[in-house]
């Protein structure tokens, strides 16, 4: 659990930019020492489940779109979403994104088939530069509805509070009028901001081993680097939607499906090393997740309850 990878913090945050102080406590002076630290036997990882209602059956995905975003960069993030539709999930192979999304399945209550929503699109900053909490859920107010997520994405010129300094984006919950509840997250575009914290490992990180970057599949750093913090607040909501699901310490830090296994791209991670994975011959990119479209993904692992391990792809 290092700065180049990203990790649940506190104030009930999913995404989280990885733990500085623990290299003040664990000085990491090359990869040999990294590699050691990695053949160390750790304990059981065990999220637990905390009784609390999950999002399953049809979960409907409603992006908000802060921002200015290329046509590309939209599509990117898009056609991800789509990936994960049981439309694609069934015919695609084992290193698929619908088949790193299935992992879900094997939480209590079946399935959560996901499906893009609406868009609303917020080209005008019409809340500022500076984003803090209470206008997040403000933003994502805007596309709640039952057993759904609104997704609010903020271009790479928008700053939200606590971004870059301990987290790349969250997932919450709110209240709607009659008292329901709805869920949201956030994800930034942390390209012109902190990268090396944010969209690991397609950039070198500020701290750490630093070993050389990984080329990004889609050819952009920072929503390539959203598509792994997207992908992680996803399946934390869906698991953990309300503070009752699974996830394992506090409830205001918790460590969730995906955050759980923070860093972990491949086989053979460890730290400092994102693990091995799929390389595109013509782009030199690196992979272990197909998508819609002829898409590639680079995605984290995700706990698996059934074997309490962090399940990659490849």
């Amino acid at each position: 659990m290092f700065t180049i990878y990203q990790m649940a913090y506190f104030n009930k945050i999913t995404i989280s930019v990885l733990l500085f102080s623990l290299f003040l406590v664990l000085p990491i002076p090359c990869l040999a020492n990294s590699r050691i630290l990695a053949l160390v036997e750790q304990p059981p990882l065990v999220l637990k489940y905390h009784n609390g209602a999950l999002l399953k059956g049809h979960v409907t995905i409603n992006l908000i779109w802060y921002g200015k975003f290329s046509s590309n960069q939209r599509a990117i993030i898009i056609d991800f979403i789509q990936s994960l539709s049981p439309n694609h999930t069934r015919r695609q192979p084992h290193h698929s994104a619908g088949s790193w999304w299935r992992t879900t399945e094997e939480y209590k209550g079946g399935p959560s088939v996901i499906s893009l929503g609406k868009q609303i699109f917020d080209q005008k900053y019409s809340q500022g530069k500076l984003l803090k909490d209470p206008q997040l859920e403000s933003l994502a107010s805007k596309a709640t509805q039952s057993n759904s997520i609104a997704v609010v994405l903020t271009a790479a010129d928008v700053a939200v509070e606590d971004f870059c300094l301990n987290r790349c984006g969250m997932h919450e919950w709110t209240r709607g009028k009659k008292g329901s509840k709805y869920a949201y997250a956030w994800v930034g575009n942390s390209a012109s901001q902190c990268p090396g914290q944010c969209a690991w490992p397609f950039y070198k990180p500020i701290v750490g081993p630093q070993t050389p970057p990984l080329v990004a599949p889609n050819g952009d750093v920072g929503v390539d680097g959203m598509v792994i913090n997207l992908a992680t607040v996803l399946a934390g909501t869906v698991t953990n939607p309300f503070d009752g699901g699974y996830y394992q310490g506090p409830a205001n830090a918790p460590l969730e499906a995906v955050s759980a296994c923070t860093g972990i791209f491949g086989s053979g991670a460890f730290p400092g090393f994102p693990g091995n994975t799929l390389v595109d011959k013509t782009t030199g990119s690196s992979y272990n997740a197909d998508g819609v479209n002829g898409r590639k993904y680079l995605l984290p692992a995700m706990w698996n309850p059934k074997t309490s391990t962090c399940k990659t792809l490849v």
